[in-house]
């Protein structure tokens, strides 16, 4: 006959929160044990994919864990992954240039004296 086992904390629901698992105490008597949820792992916050380098954990748990655990040593370590900084800064450089570029067509076509414009001859009848 299978033995009774009653919940060791004082959810009685069978919820998300409230997983367990059976295990066999050194006296022989079966009790339940009640695992943890599993951590997510983080994503870039560009392109969704995980993080490499930053471990899995329950939001509280990284608050006892040391800085250079939680990031790496780049621009925007932790939050974004490498190919996403990359493209940013990319994007960034290419925005200037073509700023630089518009400016200097502007003042090129400043400083050339306009041309005249030839007059249309008119059919006489």
């Amino acid at each position: 006959m299978a033995q009774r086992l009653a919940y060791r904390k004082r959810n009685p629901y069978n919820t998300r929160s409230n997983k367990v698992k059976v295990v066999k105490t050194p006296g022989g008597k079966l009790v339940y044990q009640h695992v943890k949820k599993i951590a997510s792992k983080p994503k870039c916050g560009g392109c969704e994919h995980f993080l490499p380098g930053i471990p899995a954990l329950r939001p509280r748990q990284y608050a006892t864990v040391s800085k250079p655990t939680k990031t790496v040593q780049r621009a925007y370590g932790g939050v974004y992954c490498g190919n996403c900084v990359r493209e940013r800064i990319v994007r960034a450089f290419l925005i200037e240039e073509q700023k630089i570029v518009k400016k200097v067509v502007k003042t090129t076509a400043a400083a050339a004296p306009k041309a005249e414009k030839p007059k249309k001859k008119t059919a006489k009848k």
